[in-house]
């Protein structure tokens, strides 16, 4: 997913968005503890993914926090 596509989505739209990648992230953890890991990068994408999710959030509550003068 692209930064790009993550700025367009409203703010309950990323949080679950957050919660989606959380969990794949968990099930790709326990996948690699047992062995049964098919595609090794799938655990690198979804937390980059979840990066950008959470860098998007973080700045659209800096701006509702922000004091302009």
């Amino acid at each position: 997913m692209e930064a790009k596509e993550l700025i367009e989505l409203g703010v309950d739209e990323l949080q679950l968005r957050e919660h989606e990648l959380r969990e794949e992230l968990l099930r790709l953890r326990l996948r690699k503890g047992t062995s049964q890991n098919e595609n090794p990068m799938k655990l690198r994408h979804a937390r980059r993914d979840l990066a950008r999710v959470l860098t998007v959030l973080r700045a659209r509550q800096g701006e509702k926090g922000a004091v302009r003068s």
